[in-house]
Order: structure tokens, then sequence, then C-alpha cells
């Protein structure tokens, strides 16, 4: 019994140890659309795959970029993928800002459908309304 306790306290311990990713801090995930394993490496990868739907696998972002196009508007590329086995829906919202960081009034700041099928890559793409916005706040909701 001791032996099985040792082994599930270093799961515990290696998974928590995994958790530590880099994130971009402009995209806000919310608990019941990102991930919320104990770790996906090379420990508790494994028993996290076999129990992806118990424990409720989602979706995480990999990549943010934002360049200008042609006509000086930011674009915003989102890249990510679902961890989890099942198609996850969500909505998100991208808020632009202006050089002092504050909010761009727009029509355009809506919350709009997004849907990741499992075990897939998926991206989204947002253009700024105005080519005054130079940074990006993004927020991410359950469907609803």
């Amino acid at each position: 019994m001791k032996t099985i306790t040792n082994i599930l306290l270093f799961v515990i311990v290696a998974a928590v140890a995994g958790c530590n990713g880099q994130r971009d801090s402009r995209i806000h995930l919310r608990e019941e659309v990102g991930s919320d394993t104990l770790g996906n490496n090379i420990v508790t990868r494994p028993v996290t795959h076999a129990f992806s739907v118990l424990i409720g696998e989602g979706i995480e972002v990999t990549q943010a970029v934002t360049k200008r196009n042609d006509a000086g508007f930011l674009e915003l590329y989102v890249n990510g993928y679902n961890r989890s086995y099942k198609t996850k829906r969500f909505r998100y919202r991208v808020e632009w800002l202006d050089e002092n960081g504050l909010l761009i009034q727009s029509k355009t700041s809506v919350w709009l459908p997004g849907s990741a099928m499992g075990q897939s890559p998926f991206s989204l793409k947002a253009v700024a309304p105005v080519p005054k916005a130079v940074n990006f706040r993004m927020d991410t909701r359950k469907w609803e």
C-alpha cells in the first residue's frame, strides 16, 4: 500500500511540474474552455490519455501572432490545439487597444463562435477595425 501511495505522489508531483507552460497574458482561457488536466508530460501522458473525457481536457493556445497588413490594420492569428477527443465549442471576443493601452470602441468586439475538433489544431484570425490599434486582448467563454 505504501508503494502505491508513493507512486501516486510521484505522478502528482510530476504532473504539477509539467503544468508550467508559457502563456500569452493577452489571451484569457476560462476554466470551461481551456485544459484543466493534471498535465501532459511524459509521466502522466498515458494516464491522462486514457481518462481524457473524465478529467475534462480542453483547448490550449500555442501561438498568438500579430502583424500589420498592407492597408495598415493589425491582424491577429491565434493557433491552438484541442487535447480532448471531443469537439470543443466556445465563444471568443477580441478587443483592440491603442498605443496607451486603452480600449478602442468598435462594433466588431462581439462574442464570436469558435470550435476545435478533437485531437486537432485550430486557428482563429481577427483584424483590427482601425489602423491605430497596436495591441489586443482576447477573452473566451463556454458555448451556451
